[in-house]
This record gives structure tokens, sequence and C-alpha cells, in this order.
């Protein structure tokens, strides 16, 4: 078959972000998804049908396999989100059902942030807090702060890849603390970050006067985003929410961790990542050291 390279610009990206950290062990992971030239979704990839190269040397590739990473999932609970959260929580735990078996959490940020899962409960405990959970009608909604927490969950996991998503139906944030610690803290984990966001521009929900509005967390968690290799979705109905997650879960249950053998003290420098398959397309999300 003749080989068909495609340049992974969010693995090169990311490997190069890394060049001062030096490989430790002898292998790194790719976070990557195939497609077809319909744009269909390739699962049915194995170790084979991969090329790998960094700074043009070629990579033995071990082993490719679903990804299963860590997901922790933020729900708003403060007072905007009063009337939407029968749809947020009905949104939930379809995506909970979809994305396979996995490290999953769930927290809410109306009033001070909490998570009321862990990653190590079952689905049953998972599915039925979400079942019982309800919004306080007094509580505004800590944005960024609930952001920060559930990184900070991630980060005591070590995993080398996760994601963070945000369900927001927030007018203002509400968070306590120093902005730039708690983007810091989203930056540190390494996790990709989804924000689910109800409302045109963020900040126009009903009630909220002009002078008192402030953009800056919106745009500090949509620069987040984009930076991670996640998404930033505005919806402006309730019912979105669960379009946005499926698609979500549909990236999720997409995405393939493949594993190469690299020289040991060896640095992820210009990552390049290739199928070996007719007419299909291969997108790199990202780079880490196993």
């Amino acid at each position: 078959m003749p080989l068909v390279l495609a340049l992974a610009a969010a693995v090169s990206t990311l490997a190069q972000s890394s060049a001062t950290d030096s490989q430790t062990g002898a292998s790194r992971v790719a976070l990557a998804t195939v497609a077809d030239p319909r744009g269909r979704t390739l699962l049915d990839v194995g170790a084979d049908d991969f090329v790998i190269q960094e700074a043009g040397a070629a990579r033995e590739i071990l082993s490719v396999r679903p990804a299963d990473y860590p997901i922790v999932l933020m729900l708003d609970t403060g007072t905007d989100a009063r009337p939407d959260l029968p749809m947020i929580r009905k949104a939930a735990v379809h995506f909970v059902e979809r994305v396979g078996q996995r490290p999953l959490a769930i927290g809410t940020f109306g009033g001070a942030p909490k998570l009321l899962t862990a990653l190590d409960d079952d689905r049953e405990t998972v599915l039925a807090t979400l079942a019982a959970l309800d919004s306080d009608a007094n509580a505004p909604s800590a944005l960024m702060q609930g952001a920060s927490l559930a990184a900070d969950a991630i980060r005591r996991t070590g995993a080398l890849f996760s994601a963070i998503i945000v369900l927001s139906c927030a007018s203002l944030d509400a968070s306590e603390g120093a902005p730039d610690a708690m983007i810091a803290s989203i930056v540190d984990s390494n996790a990709i970050l989804h924000v689910v966001a109800r409302g045109s521009d963020l900040n126009s929900r009903a009630g909220v006067a002009r002078e008192n509005r402030d953009p800056t967390p919106f745009r500090s968690l949509r620069a987040l985003a984009e930076q991670s290799r996640g998404e930033f979705t505005s919806i402006y109905s309730a019912a979105s929410f669960q379009a946005a997650l499926d698609r979500l879960a549909d990236r999720f249950t997409s995405e393939l961790m493949i594993e190469y053998l690299v020289p040991v003290g060896s640095k992820p420098a210009d990552v390049k990542l290739g199928v070996r398959i007719v007419g299909a397309r291969v997108r790199g999300l990202g780079v880490a050291p196993k």
C-alpha cells in the first residue's frame, strides 16, 4: 500500500512545548483519531497501520488501543442554571452511558465548587448522584474555580491524558481566589478542556447590567480550551447540552492511544504521525511520555 503520511500539527505543537523535559522512560504515547475519506471514524486500526517519526527518525510502534483516560464533568448548579438543570442532568446521564468504561467523576460549581463522586467510583454511583442533583437558587456560579478544582483532581491521577468538561449557564463568574492561580492550575493539569456555555456572549443573560459584565474569565476559558486542543461551544437552548455532549462522546470514543519506542533520554521534537491506509486521515491530539 502507498504510505499516506499526514502531519499531525497538534502532536508537533505539544511535543515542541515539552522539549525541555528529557524522556526518562523508553516509550511515549500519542493520542489521535483516524477517519476514512468520508470522515467516518476508523477504530479497527493496528500498530502496523501507523507510522511515527520524531525529528525525521522512524519510531517503532508497540501498541494501539482505545483511549480510556479520566474525565471530570463539572455541572453548573447555580442560580442561572436552575431552569436548565433537568436538561443538563439528562444530557450528563446520556454522556456517562456513552463514553465507555473509564475513570469518570462529576462535580458542581453552583456556590462553592465540589466533587460529588471520585474518579474510581462505579457508574451506578455516578448515575445515582446525577439523578439526585439539584440546584441552589441562591448560589452564583463559580465557573473558573470549578474548572480549577477539576484540574486538581486530574493532576493527582498522573494520567498521561485527561479531560475536563464544564457545562455552564452562568451570566457571571463568581469564582473566589486569584484568577492567575486558577488558570495555572488548569494549565498544569495538562487536561484537555471542553466548555459548553449557554448564552450568546456568556455575559448577556437577562438581568445582568452591562457595567457589571466581566467577560475576562470566559475569554480565559475559551483560550484554555483552544490551547489544550479542546472545544468551546456556545449554545442557545438547554436542549443543546445533549447535542454538545453527544459530539464530545463521539470524539472520546473515536480516540486511540498509540505507544511507541524512543531512545532513553530523547526529547519529543517534530513528531509526525501517519497511517498506511489509502485515503485515511489522521489527527494528532497530543503526545506524552509513558
